[in-house]
């Protein structure tokens, strides 16, 4: 007799991004901590992964803006950064 097929756990929904950089990378940095701490559960490392991969996305792509910024702001051309 075949077996039935496993159906997969109810998808929960994604939790929202953060509303800004700073929180993005606090996140990030709590869900690096938890994964490299190694005691996790193998579903949860799945997750926890998947987050930091949204997050990770998230950061990038915020960054990205504010440089698409500073580019219009100099109008095209990015200077070297001096420091402060």
């Amino acid at each position: 007799m075949p077996k039935a097929p496993v159906s997969p756990a109810p998808a929960m929904s994604d939790p929202p991004l953060p509303t800004s950089y700073e929180a993005g990378v606090q996140e990030l940095d709590q869900l690096v901590a938890a994964l490299e701490s190694g005691q996790l559960p193998l579903d949860q490392l799945l997750v926890s992964y998947q987050r930091g991969a949204a997050l990770l996305a998230f950061c990038r792509e915020r960054l990205q803006a504010v440089e698409d910024q500073i580019q219009v702001l100099d109008a095209g051309v990015l200077k070297p950064w001096q420091g402060a």
